[in-house]
């Protein structure tokens, strides 16, 4: 691994460093997070790469072999591997997701009931997409967001639980039992949408979900440190990961050396199971970058990325118009949502630095991407704490990097 001059790639190296000075005072210090990793890159070069914090309770400081849950930062990867097999005609965007999943054929909407009373359900007004699912329009949810009947569903009947419960076949036959928040394309819900893309790629592929993104996508990208299992012998390398207690103090959510990760998950979440290294998820930044192409590997053509990072919200709508969801790992305004991220559509209305057409998501363990192709910049920020929600750390990252700029 290569650290470039950050001067001779546009950017300020006393500006970079006052990111990290930043991270420590407000975050480590402060006992917010156990600890942060920040890789910044231009045109594929890293130009810093930092480490602060115990990667273990009383061990040793992370540092770049360092493991991370990286939650809903798996999205993207199951987005591409979706598109793959558009590009193969194997499936298209507006495809019927109950062609391939036919256990939600004929899901209907959410029209009262619950809270152990049947649900009332009427019709949807149009079948549930390929594309919904890309762009959480599908009218699914998540049971952690704790806002509806049906999210109280998804916690009764452990839905999401990946390690002893349903299989992703199951899991798909549990979701057609339950109603939809709204029509698909009425509104953008986060929810399990890209979980069940991911039983999607599974069945046109003919594929398990870890052995196709394992042959498809990370083994050529020389992404080796990304799985859903954490191999006996690269547990050591798994950093703890912290939650906030209802008295709001950090506790241990899971402990590396005995995780949840280290043993075969029963349902492989697509939207959020994977496992990665900041300098693996720096190679798929830099793929996206290159417009699906890294070290003379084309992983995916170049029109599907322009595709996948425009924004496909229904006529052209940011996320502040559009949202039900109580959670979102982005600021709503001037925000829109491709087919696998979050793309800036209005820099202006984010109040934020960045560029039109820069595309990012995070995941619920507080990990954060960014890829700008505009000014050519990628960024991974690595740390191990829940509610991802809880502190601004992101949008404070993001504003110091663009100020770094010269």
């Amino acid at each position: 691994m290569k650290i470039e001059r950050p001067e001779s790639h546009g950017f300020d190296p006393g500006r970079l460093a006052r990111i990290d000075a930043f991270v420590k005072d407000r975050y480590l210090d402060s006992g917010k997070l156990p600890h942060a990793q920040l890789l910044i890159a231009r045109d594929g070069e890293i130009v810093h790469f930092s480490h602060q914090g115990a990667a273990r309770d009383g061990g040793k400081t992370v540092d770049e072999a360092t493991l991370f849950r990286i939650a809903s930062m798996t999205k993207p990867i199951t987005s591409l591997a979706f598109m793959m097999l558009v590009e193969e005609c194997k499936v298209a965007l507006d495809t019927p997701v109950h062609h391939v999943i036919p256990e939600l054929k004929g899901v209907a909407v959410y029209d009262g009931g619950g809270a152990g009373v049947p649900f009332v359900t009427r019709p949807a007004l149009a079948p549930m997409r390929m594309i919904d699912l890309l762009r959480h329009t599908s009218g699914l949810t998540y049971g952690f967001q704790n806002r509806s009947n049906i999210d109280a569903a998804h916690r009764e009947g452990r839905i999401e639980n990946w390690w002893g419960n349903l299989t992703l076949d199951e899991f798909a036959a549990a979701l057609g039992r339950l109603p939809l928040e709204f029509s698909p394309g009425e509104a953008w819900n986060y929810s399990v949408s890209t979980d069940v893309l991911g039983l999607v790629v599974q069945r046109l592929s003919g594929m398990t979900l870890d052995r196709f993104f394992a042959e498809r996508i990370l083994e050529p990208l020389g992404m080796d440190d990304t799985f859903f299992q954490v191999p006996a012998d690269k547990l050591d390398r798994l950093a703890d990961c912290w939650t906030l207690s209802p008295n709001r103090e950090r506790v241990m959510y899971d402990r590396g050396a005995e995780s949840h990760w280290a043993t075969p998950p029963r349902q492989l979440s697509g939207g959020g199971g994977l496992v990665s290294t900041a300098l693996d998820y720096h190679r798929f930044n830099t793929m996206l970058l290159n417009k699906g192409e890294l070290d003379g590997v084309r992983i995916i053509g170049r029109k599907t990325i322009e595709l996948m990072t425009m924004n496909h919200l229904p006529g052209g709508s940011d996320l502040a118009s559009l949202s039900r969801s109580l959670f979102s790992e982005a600021t709503n305004a001037g925000v829109g949502f491709g087919l696998g991220f979050a793309v800036t559509t209005d820099p202006a209305r984010t109040l934020v630095p960045g560029s039109v057409g820069e595309y990012y998501w995070g995941g619920m363990f507080s990990t954060a991407f960014f890829v700008d192709p505009v000014e050519h910049i990628t960024m991974v920020f690595m740390t191990q704490f829940s509610p991802s929600s809880l502190y601004p750390i992101r949008r404070e990252l993001k504003t110091q990097i663009y100020a770094a700029l010269t």
